[in-house]
Parts: C-alpha cells; sequence; structure tokens
C-alpha cells in the first residue's frame, strides 16, 4: 500500500463500537501503527514500549507526563518516549486522539 485515508468519523464509528478499549487499530506499516483512541470516562493508559505521537482529533483535555499537565485541544500534536508514563485526563465527552506508534521496542536512539 503506497498510501492511506482515514476518515475521522468512520475511525470514530469503529472506536465506538469497542465497548472497552475504545481504541482502534486502522493502519499498520513495518513498525508504524495507528490508531484512534477515544477514551470514555477515566485513561487507562500504561507506558508503552514504543514512541508515539498523538494528534487530538476531537474535544479538549489535559495531558499528564508523568510531571506536568498540558491542556490540549484538536490540532495539538503531542510526543511520549517509550517507557514514559503519560494519560489525558479531565477530557469532554466527545475527545479522541490519532495515535501513531513507531519505532523499535524500547524507542528510537536519540541524535547525537
Amino acid at each position: 500500500m503506497n498510501t492511506a485515508h482515514f476518515p475521522l468519523s468512520a475511525a470514530l464509528a469503529a472506536a465506538a463500537a469497542q465497548t472497552t478499549a475504545r481504541s482502534v487499530e486502522l493502519f499498520r506499516h513495518c513498525t508504524l501503527t495507528i490508531k484512534l483512541y477515544a477514551p470514555r470516562g477515566h485513561d487507562p493508559q500504561t507506558p508503552h514500549t514504543q514512541d508515539e505521537i498523538y494528534v487530538i482529533a476531537s474535544g479538549s483535555g489535559q495531558f499528564f507526563d508523568g510531571q506536568q499537565r498540558i491542556r490540549v485541544g484538536p490540532g495539538d500534536l503531542l510526543f511520549a518516549a517509550a517507557g514514559q508514563p503519560h494519560r489525558f485526563e479531565d477530557f469532554t465527552d466527545g475527545f479522541a486522539t490519532w495515535v501513531m506508534f513507531y519505532g523499535p521496542d524500547g524507542g528510537e536512539a536519540p541524535r547525537s
């Protein structure tokens, strides 16, 4: 596959059908996995083994990175290194974020 397209409305419908995880995998290519994540009530995330990027798709809330809380809304982009505790808090009912996991387990090595 050389290109891919994922309408937000279709991804939200697929996530809504998930009664527990509220996460749906949309695409996988080599080390890249793309999901839509739409938590409800609370975000039970634990640290992941890969680096990840979030792009807030809808709604708003706070991103807690283990040390600080950052207000987020549609269009905001966040990076969470592999193994870094993080979660979303105080998010609205319509909150959803694109999630892109990539790279090797343990995260990519920083450039020197």
